[in-house]
């Protein structure tokens, strides 16, 4: 058996063991492990790697940042940012039609941007605007779609976890990485308001408009969420823009780690100062925080024994070069890799994709002269432009049946409504993010725009 055909044999076995329902670290893990050890022949060598590869992993400095930032999503959602957001939002365009719908994707994006976590922002803002839609006549599919998509913006609004993660495996710039991924997390939440706009516009008895609110009283509202955007623009502009206070040169006021840090603090000083960040919300944040960088570290582990075994297999570089023989132009094989996360969306979960097919894909990319519509992309741009669409096409992965995560956390909040009919809600707002990948395919600009303005 060829070195190629043992790597298929093992991605094969892995992917039945996750059907069957075994945790994907485990999964990743013993077959990257078995694996190692069929190749090498010995299984004292596969012992060996459980301890240099564990060490190796877990030394990287920037992998502090995911716990940081996921104790920032924790206070957040424990200090009221939520319902300021969606408030604020909700009087400025609640009296359209769809309007509060609107609303409840505006605060998604809002509160994704000091979250970073999908699901944290699909769980927290629909506790916050199902009941006010469900209360205003809403449909059950409206209701549950919008919010299960405009949950998604959490993983691609910066701060992101999905991005460090990817920025790590990829060995790209992480601040580069949180910058590229502004524009298109605008389109995004732009897109969704679109879509709802579209949605009632065919479906006028899908929604209701509310009374128009007072200007004094929307922007006293707006002033509510003052928060918001100064821990965003602390973390970001921290981080990301130029600070000439030396003579040798521009710096940035902190690193990422630090700027989570930050993040972090600041967001918890807040929650304590509104009263929502009691001890008890505090311990359960810590403890939270705690069970999912166990987790995503574990998964992550997991990872890195499954991708030694391709690299002992060899199968990355037999597959570049079998591409490169192919003649297959590089956008076709990027439709084909974008195709492919899309079905693996409808079985695994977000991070789980990125850890098991950035080993195998980005050499590929890598590999290729991209040169779209005259525009020839630099192996750095190649790099940051195809992270953010493999970013946004594992975010439609969360709200695709039959594994949307976003879809079963929605429709948790409301055991009532068929989840055939969250399902059905959802579907415009997939055709949505569909729509905005073929133009960030088509115009790698779009996305590559702003870190040529920041970095030059």
């Amino acid at each position: 058996m060829t070195g190629l055909e043992l790597a298929l044999a093992g991605f094969a076995l892995m992917l039945l063991a996750i059907f069957l329902r075994v945790p994907i670290g485990v999964a990743m893990a013993v077959t990257g492990f078995v694996g190692t050890w069929i190749v090498l022949g010995r299984p004292s060598a596969s012992l060996s790697q459980l301890k240099t590869l564990t060490y190796d992993t877990f030394k990287n400095y920037n992998l502090s940042i995911v716990p940081l930032f996921l104790l920032m999503g924790q206070f957040a959602t424990k200090s009221g940012m939520s319902q300021a957001l969606f408030q604020a939002a909700s009087d400025w365009l609640g009296h359209r039609k769809g309007g509060v719908a609107m609303a409840a994707v505006g605060a998604c994006a809002g509160f994704g941007a000091v979250c970073g976590s999908s699901l944290a922002t699909a769980s927290t803002m629909g506790q916050v605007a199902l009941p006010e839609m469900r209360k205003r006549g809403y449909s059950d599919g409206l209701a549950t779609g919008c919010l299960a998509a405009g949950g998604t913006l959490g993983i691609l609004i910066p701060p992101s976890i999905i991005l460090v993660i990817y920025a790590i495996l990829a060995q790209q710039n992480i601040v580069k990485m949180f910058i590229a991924a502004l524009v298109p997390g605008i389109l995004a939440a732009l897109g969704y308001m679109l879509t709802v706009a579209l949605y009632v516009y065919f479906r006028p008895d899908a929604a209701t408009a509310a009374d128009r609110v007072p200007y004094a009283q929307r922007f006293r509202t707006l002033a509510g969420i003052w928060p918001v955007v100064v821990i965003f623009g602390l973390v970001m502009g921290g981080i990301a823009a130029d600070w000439d206070w030396t003579q040798d040169g521009v710096q940035a006021l902190f690193t990422p780690t630090e700027g989570a840090a930050v993040g972090a603090v600041l967001t918890g000083i807040y929650g304590v100062w509104t009263g929502g960040l009691t001890w008890a919300g505090f311990r359960d944040s810590v403890l939270a925080t705690a069970q999912a960088t166990a987790m995503i570290f574990f998964i992550v582990w997991g990872a890195q024994l499954f991708n030694s075994f391709l690299a002992f297999t060899q199968a990355p570089m037999q597959l570049v070069e079998w591409i490169g023989a192919s003649g297959l132009a590089p956008l076709t094989v990027l439709t084909v890799m974008l195709i492919a996360y899309l079905i693996f969306g409808c079985v695994m979960d977000s991070l789980s994709m990125i850890l098991l097919t950035i080993p195998i894909f980005f050499p590929i990319i890598m590999s290729l002269d991209f040169v779209v519509l005259g525009y020839a992309l630099s192996p750095e741009e190649a790099a940051i432009w195809f992270g953010i669409l493999a970013l946004i096409v594992v975010e439609v992965g969360l709200i695709t049946p039959p594994v949307g995560m976003n879809l079963f956390i929605i429709n948790s909040m409301a055991r009532d409504i068929p989840i055939q009919r969250t399902y059905a809600g959802v579907a415009p707002f997939v055709a949505s993010d569909l729509i905005r990948v073929v133009i960030l395919v088509l115009f790698p600009g779009i996305t590559l725009w702003l870190v040529g303005v920041m970095f030059g």
